[in-house]
Parts: C-alpha cells; sequence; structure tokens
C-alpha cells in the first residue's frame, strides 16, 4: 500500500500569538514557518521519493506549507486539497488565547479524556467532538490512499499537510492505541510523521521528525517480509538510514 508523509503545516500566526485558530480564515505562516516549510520541501527533494501527489488540508496555513513544501519538487506533482485534513472545528473555541482556553473545566477532558470532548457551537463557528475529528480524518486517509493506490500502485508516496490534533489522531490510531492516550503524541510545526497503511496493519515509520535525511523512506525493492508483516527481530532498517 501507498505511504503517506503527514506534515504539520509551519509555524503560523496565530501559533506565535498563543491563540487557537481552528478554522479562522487568513491565519498563514510566519516567517520562521514559511523557513520550516521551504526545508521540509528540501529535505523531500535531496531524498527523491516517489511522491506522486500533495494533500492539504483547505486551510491557508496547510496551503501555503504544501505550496512551499512542493515548490523543489517535480512540476508535474499532483496538487489537492481535502476538507477532512482540515483542522478540529473547536466552535465557541476559536481564536481564543490558549492561556485563557485552559483555564476551562473542558480543558482537562480534552488532555485526560479526548474522546469524550466535545467543543461548544457558535455562531460563527460549528463546532465537533474530538471523535468526529479523528473519524473524518481516517477517513479522508483511507480514500486518498486507496485513489492513489489505484492509480500509482502500492509504491507510491504521498504527502498530506494537516494539522496537530488532526495529524495526532491518525497517528494514535496507526499505533492502535485509544484516542484518549492520542496527548501522549507530540507534533511539531513543519515536522513530518510516516505511516505506510497494508493490508493487515500500518507501520508508523517516522514521528515529529524534524531534520535529517529522508532517504530511508524508500520503498524496498525487495520486501523482507509479506506485504502486512513486520520482520521478526526488527530487521536492518531501511536502505540508506543512518545510525
Amino acid at each position: 500500500m501507498p505511504t503517506v508523509i503527514f506534515v504539520r503545516h509551519g509555524r503560523s500566526t496565530s501559533n506565535t500569538a498563543g491563540t487557537l485558530a481552528g478554522w479562522m480564515p487568513g491565519v498563514f505562516l510566519d516567517e520562521t514557518g514559511e523557513a520550516q516549510a521551504a526545508a521540509v520541501g528540501q529535505r523531500l527533494a535531496a531524498a527523491v521519493l516517489p511522491i506522486v501527489e500533495v494533500v492539504s488540508s483547505p486551510l491557508d496555513r496547510c496551503v501555503q506549507t504544501a505550496d512551499l513544501l512542493a515548490a523543489p519538487l517535480p512540476a508535474h506533482l499532483a496538487r489537492s486539497v481535502h476538507e477532512g485534513l482540515g483542522e478540529c472545528r473547536y466552535g465557541a473555541w476559536t481564536g481564543r488565547p490558549i492561556a485563557e482556553l485552559a483555564k476551562e473545566e473542558l480543558w482537562k477532558v480534552v488532555q485526560d479524556r479526548p474522546s469524550e470532548a466535545r467543543f461548544p457551537d457558535s455562531a460563527a463557528y460549528p463546532a465537533e467532538s474530538m471523535v468526529e475529528m479523528q473519524e473524518r480524518a481516517l477517513r479522508a486517509v483511507r480514500e486518498t490512499d486507496a485513489r492513489i493506490l489505484e492509480t500509482h500502485g502500492k509504491d507510491a508516496v504521498w504527502v498530506a499537510v494537516s494539522h496537530g490534533d488532526v495529524i495526532k489522531s491518525i497517528l494514535s490510531h496507526a499505533t492502535g492505541a485509544h484516542l484518549d492516550d492520542f496527548q501522549r503524541i507530540n507534533v511539531d510545526p513543519a515536522s513530518v510523521s510516516v505511516v505506510r497503511y497494508t493490508s493487515r496493519k500500518p507501520f508508523v515509520l517516522r514521528l515529529n521528525d524534524v531534520g535529517g535525511d529522508l532517504t530511508g523512506l524508500r520503498p524496498p525493492e525487495k520486501p523482507a517480509a509479506e506485504d502486512g508483516d513486520a520482520v521478526v527481530g526488527g530487521g536492518a532498517g531501511a536502505p540508506g538510514s543512518v545510525g
């Protein structure tokens, strides 16, 4: 099955302001975030991975990140937007300071029992639960993965540009963890996390990677085991991996 490279958007103006951007329009990367996104593109280009498409959340900070990381990649690379990769719909929490939100009772639920958390609606922004966020993000990944498998084959690689909580929920599912444990995962701005989905189970290949060589993500020419099988004993590592 194809390999998915999950990239969180680079640092945004909302990140530096300490606010919860949610689905607010007009939230773009700051200068550091622009540099971070461009650096991810350089790393992907240097690895010469068989990337066939970059799929982005529709929100400005993710589209901007996708534009910057795609710039050094082949010009014919497909580009698309999938609403299912969009940020969690935080409803009435949208745009508010994080320090203020941390004082609310719901904050504790989000931290300790996120599967029970549902954000309050507002007139401006609809809300969803964290379970709903995870379910539609996983649907987006499955739909895109199936389409790319059919079009490009099992050795294809695609990039999904999304948001911190969304990627954490996807990675939590990939590891077999309950959503209540997803806050144990850290996903930094412009970090790279990689999952290879198989007919039997997903394999998490990278987690919150913020630098270094990505050539080890190239699909192996001769797999050591059947697709979906883990190599007993751990194997020799991916070709080109060091350290």
